[in-house]
């Protein structure tokens, strides 16, 4: 079943983000957060496995067969109609993995998460996305997500990296900022290049959220990562997965080593 997405394109080319309430059960989300809890703890015993996004603030790449709910999330008529819509019938899945906000997280510094691709710079077209799910209702001192609606097409030479906007660029973004509360079952997608951060946790709670990454022809994201299945897990799916699914098949799963650190997220903000 294919979904008319049109309102959701036209958003990811205004404010850069729409999302889908209610897409999965809050049962499904449970799971979800029983399998990135165990994944999170196995990432942070060994070197390379959780990446820091700030003071206590962590990334973990992971392969599809450690969430149990992957294939319905990927095959989701939402996800699959807005990914084909907004990147062309041959749209790759190049990540998976999830940020974990701990207590005690701070203001991360106004970000992209990668410079601006030619494409997007001379045709103003996006060539990847980036999926969010929520493992937890999200409250207000709980460090929610803050975006800049309209600022994927920001483009100036004082770009630290092509990702960070000096802070002279600040009162911008703090006048367009938006933070999102999704509750679980709720999915958002966004171009990861409207400008954005994660926002200090002031509770006791960790805010674990998964992320899936998507791009089209031209994009070359999967570069950065190195999702893999099994084959037994890749004779497990079908054929509209499979086609999607841009990662090796391997006999044996060796955990994640992150390669994708932006190192101007290290030391936070203020």
């Amino acid at each position: 079943m294919e979904v008319d997405v049109s309102a959701d394109v036209e958003a990811l080319y205004t404010d850069g983000i729409t999302a889908r309430k209610g897409a999965f059960t809050k049962e499904w989300a449970d799971r979800l957060r029983e399998d990135v809890d165990t994944a999170f703890a196995e990432a942070r015993t060994r070197p390379g496995g959780a990446v820091g996004r700030g003071p206590n603030r962590y990334y973990v790449e992971i392969h599809p067969e450690q969430i149990r709910g992957f294939v319905e999330l990927v095959d989701h008529p939402w996800v699959r109609s807005l990914c084909a819509a907004a990147l062309g019938p041959d749209y790759r899945i190049v990540e998976l993995g999830f940020d974990v906000p701990l207590e005690g997280a701070v203001n991360q510094p106004w970000h992209r998460d990668f410079p601006l691709p030619e494409e997007t710079r001379r045709e103003r077209r996006l060539t990847s996305l980036a999926f969010n799910v929520t493992t937890v209702d999200t409250a207000e001192d709980m460090g929610p997500f803050e975006i800049a609606p309209g600022t994927q097409w920001d483009d100036s030479p004082e770009f630290s990296n092509g990702m960070f906007p000096p802070k002279s660029h600040y009162d911008r973004y703090l006048g367009r900022a938006v933070r999102k509360y999704p509750q679980r079952g709720d999915i958002s997608a966004r171009t990861a290049l409207t400008i954005h951060r994660g926002t200090r946790n002031e509770s006791t709670k960790s805010r674990p959220v998964l992320v899936l990454g998507v791009d089209g022809p031209e994009a070359n994201n999967g570069d950065r990562h190195d999702t893999a299945v099994t084959t037994a897990f890749w004779d497990s799916l079908s054929e509209r997965v499979r086609k999607h699914l841009d990662c090796p098949r391997v006999s044996e799963l060796v955990p994640v080593t992150q390669k994708h650190t932006i190192e101007g997220l290290v030391m936070g903000d203020a």
